[in-house]
């Protein structure tokens, strides 16, 4: 009887043993799924983000070249630091400003595309402003008197027409004519992932087109300086004294969206993604919507045949004073309504071309249509009607010996 009750006994204390066991590993192994929630998985963290930084908000890179230096500033309404313009900070950290040269849109970014723009003084500094956009594109001997260091700070949206890039040409010409460093503060490319359209034949060069790279080029503003300089395309052969400072956690493959609308007619996204397919109808009939508050979202042509959706373009002050069609109803397509937004494509320059009841008058400017594509073949082409995919492999070749020459320049992955 005693061994019974002793075995019984024993039974007990190891299920309460078995018991006890079970209920420390459930705790344990709860602490460590509760820690494991709070940790990011191995693989995130070696692709976690950092946090981006332009070049103007790596204010302690660049303060110390500008100490007792007399600065000139090539800038508009995109040079912030934070929410403060550029002028503005560099004033207020004691850099000596002896004057600001403006591009096109001007040095508050409201003058209407191709508006001249008049030289002035800034009401809350009372600096000068020196348009770049005016009688003069390259800045005089005269503008760069006194001057002993440049910067240059303006958001590009990486379009080989979008003619800030031909300011940062100029200025760097006239830089290394007087021996001037020029500091260039980068930004991210919004359309900087990939590489699209003609190459440029440098017999159609212009304001609108200066270098032989194509419409969407996939360079930075810094490593766009970089190839300018590398290949040697100033003037004489020139080289400027060069300094960027690299935007800090972004790379190309990485969507950016601007905080400060680049030109009047770029106000958000969309706009700046679908700018370079679009922009080849501004020497046509048809409108993309400059008079409304939607422009570069919309096509549309003065008849009904043209698609459902319609506008009406009005004059704009800030944006488009005279817009053609003002005040005529435009029956077209609304590509806000877009689900999937392409690249570079002539889908649409093709589709309105083959379906406008006037294809004679289509084209009414060719010469700038000419220079926008940077040759006179895609106009051919077009009138031919020469299916899209046909057209872009007529690209390749020079497409691929711009893209191996462009890797020489990268600064970001």
């Amino acid at each position: 009887m005693t061994n019974v009750i002793s075995k019984i006994s024993m039974t007990k204390k190891t299920t309460l043993i078995f018991v006890f066991l079970m209920i420390c590993f459930t705790q344990s192994s709860c602490r460590k799924q509760s820690e494991n929630k709070n940790r990011l998985p191995e693989k995130n963290k070696t692709t976690a983000k950092k946090q981006l930084l332009t070049g103007a908000e790596q204010f302690k890179q660049y303060l110390p070249l500008l100490k007792n230096k007399k600065a000139g500033l090539v800038i508009n309404q995109t040079a912030i630091v934070g929410k403060e313009n550029l002028v503005d900070f560099l004033l207020n950290h004691g850099v000596t400003i002896c004057k600001v040269f403006a591009p096109e849109h001007g040095f508050r970014g409201d003058a209407d595309a191709g508006e001249h723009i008049q030289n002035a003084k800034d009401v809350k500094t009372g600096l000068p402003i020196i348009s770049l956009y005016g009688k003069n594109k390259r800045p005089t001997a005269e503008m760069l008197k006194n001057i002993d260091i440049m910067i240059f700070d303006i958001q590009d949206i990486g379009v080989r027409f979008y003619t800030y890039i031909s300011t940062l040409h100029y200025v760097m010409d006239a830089c290394a004519e007087h021996k001037i460093p020029l500091i260039i503060l980068d930004r991210p490319n919004p359309n900087g992932s990939y590489v699209a359209g003609p190459v440029l034949d440098m017999k159609f060069r212009s304001f609108v087109g200066m270098h032989p790279i194509p419409v969407v080029h996939g360079l930075t503003i810094g490593e766009l300086a970089k190839m300018i300089n590398g290949e040697g395309w100033l003037s004489k052969h020139r080289v400027c004294e060069l300094t960027v400072i690299p935007v800090s956690g972004w790379e190309h493959s990485q969507p950016y969206s601007l905080p400060v609308k680049p030109s009047p007619n770029l106000p958000n996204d969309l706009s700046i993604q679908l700018y370079p397919g679009l922009c080849f109808f501004e020497p046509t009939t048809v409108s993309i919507g400059r008079g409304t508050y939607f422009p570069f979202q919309v096509i549309g042509y003065p008849d009904i045949s043209q698609g459902k959706f319609s506008f009406m373009p009005e004059s704009i002050k800030g944006m488009s004073i005279n817009p053609k069609y003002s005040g005529t109803t435009c029956y077209g397509e609304d590509l806000r309504k877009l689900k999937k937004i392409p690249p570079f494509t002539l889908k649409y320059l093709i589709e309105f071309y083959r379906k406008n009841p006037d294809k004679e008058k289509f084209f009414k400017q060719e010469k700038f249509f000419n220079l926008l594509s940077g040759n006179d073949i895609l106009i051919k082409q077009i009138k031919q009607e020469i299916p899209e995919q046909e057209i872009i492999d007529s690209w390749q070749q020079k497409l691929d010996a711009y893209k191996h020459q462009r890797k020489k320049y990268l600064l970001y992955p």
